[in-house]
């Protein structure tokens, strides 16, 4: 892990009272960027009846939307450097729960799709600035709790789940769900932004000892010294960039895996077995809900196993229960297979924003930028991909690319850092 170990004595009643209110308003964004969005996913068989779409113009759609985050993601080192991560995050969270409401009400294929395009460039400048907060709060504690945070946001996400599942159960209007997550949801970003930390994000960084070994997944910490010739992109060396690039390629996959249960659980689950709509709404919840356990617990696991361990055990879980739930399609055994792919990627992202922040030679800011930005091409590339499989083949065939996706998180695991390399990071 990337965090400095507390010195002996350290305790937690030690931990700064303003670095305590900031974790629960940083944890407190998260739950509501996920609860915000994910109410919605519940809630597509609807849109996708109402409006008339095929699986492939939905998944177009739904595809479509990632790529206002690959925009927006680009400007977001330039906003956090201005305003700040704490101003930036919440902000964008209301302006994400906004453009919330725009997909609730879509009544055509180009309306959904520029609402879903709004939401996902206000969720990807969210999604960055919060993580560049909860480090400085990490760095104040001098300890990982870098997957609690993140299990905020699946905790959020199972909530929003079950709320949208029991609202499309129960009949609730779209617009209605809509508004009142605007007005709920909204004003609880406010109230949280009023506890993060003030003052330069750059702050937290002068006490702490040089990055670790497990930051840069084995770079020594002269790598790119200052000053050092050589080509240099974004202020990075290609070296860098090289991780940089492989740590984005962690979440591709990770990302592509945690949308088989987003966008196409509840639709797999009504095509394949005819269930309620609360049933189907319960294949996005069994993956964040062990998503979420997965993340709670996952900080002790780290610990223990390092990253790059904790990465490839959980790539071969998501493999192993997705493959049993494809070949034996039931819906007790789907469910099992989406927890089991929510369990195996819990730790990703945590572990390659961690690592990406803290990487030498990269500036503030700037990797986590940009791994955030990669993180999106998996939910830009992979929605169309297996829309398409599943006009042509049905929507249990194309979901096989999820252990194909576990495959990938085994490639580029080595970029994690090891256990070995957590023990080095203690001894500092």
């Amino acid at each position: 892990m990337n965090v400095p170990t507390p010195p002996p004595g350290d305790t937690r009643s030690s931990i700064p009272t303003d670095a305590r209110r900031a974790r629960w308003a940083v944890s407190m964004i998260f739950f509501l960027n996920g609860l915000s969005f994910c109410a919605i996913l519940p809630r597509y068989p609807e849109l996708v009846e109402s409006i008339g779409l095929s699986n492939t113009a939905f998944g177009l759609a739904v595809g479509l939307g990632p790529v206002g985050g690959l925009l927006a993601g680009l400007g977001a080192a330039g906003l956090m450097s201005r305003w700040g991560t704490a101003r930036v995050a919440v902000t964008a969270q209301i302006a994400a729960t906004t453009s919330h409401l725009l997909v609730y009400v879509s009544g055509s294929w180009l309306w959904l799709a520029g609402s879903l395009l709004l939401a996902a460039a206000c969720d990807a400048i969210t999604d960055i600035a919060m993580n560049g907060h909860g480090m400085r709060v990490e760095r104040r504690y001098r300890r990982s709790i870098m997957n609690s945070y993140h299990g905020y946001w699946s905790l959020g996400a199972v909530t929003g789940g079950v709320l949208g599942a029991a609202g499309a159960q129960v009949g609730l209007p779209l617009w209605i769900q809509g508004v009142a997550g605007l007005v709920l949801f909204g004003a609880a970003a406010m109230v949280a932004g009023r506890f993060m930390l003030p003052g330069p994000d750059s702050t937290e960084r002068t006490p702490v000892a040089g990055p670790s070994p497990a930051s840069a997944a084995d770079v020594p910490a002269d790598a790119a010294p200052e000053g050092s010739s050589g080509i240099r992109i974004a202020g990075m060396s290609l070296r860098a960039l090289g991780l940089i690039a492989a740590l984005g390629m962690v979440l591709v996959f990770a990302g592509s895996s945690e949308d088989a249960g987003n966008t196409w659980g509840a639709l797999f689950m009504n095509s394949t077995f005819e269930v309620t709509p609360f049933v189907a709404g319960l294949a996005f919840v069994a993956l964040q809900g062990a998503q979420t356990i997965g993340r709670f617990t996952g900080d002790a696991v780290v610990d223990r196993l390092g990253d790059r361990l904790t990465a490839r055990i959980g790539a071969l879980i998501a493999a192993v229960g997705m493959s049993f739930a494809m070949l034996v399609p039931t819906p007790v055994t789907a469910l099992i297979g989406f927890a089991a792919v929510g369990w195996g990627i819990a730790t990703l992202f945590p572990a390659a924003f961690r690592a990406a922040d803290d990487m030498p030679g990269v500036p503030q800011g700037v990797g986590i930028t940009v791994v955030g930005w990669l993180a999106r091409v998996g939910f830009f590339v992979t929605p169309p991909l297996i829309g398409a499989l599943a006009d042509a083949f049905t929507l249990r065939y194309a979901l096989w690319m999820v252990p194909l996706y576990a495959v990938g998180i085994l490639v580029f695991s080595g970029v994690l850092s090891g256990r070995d390399d957590t023990s080095a990071d203690q001894d500092r």
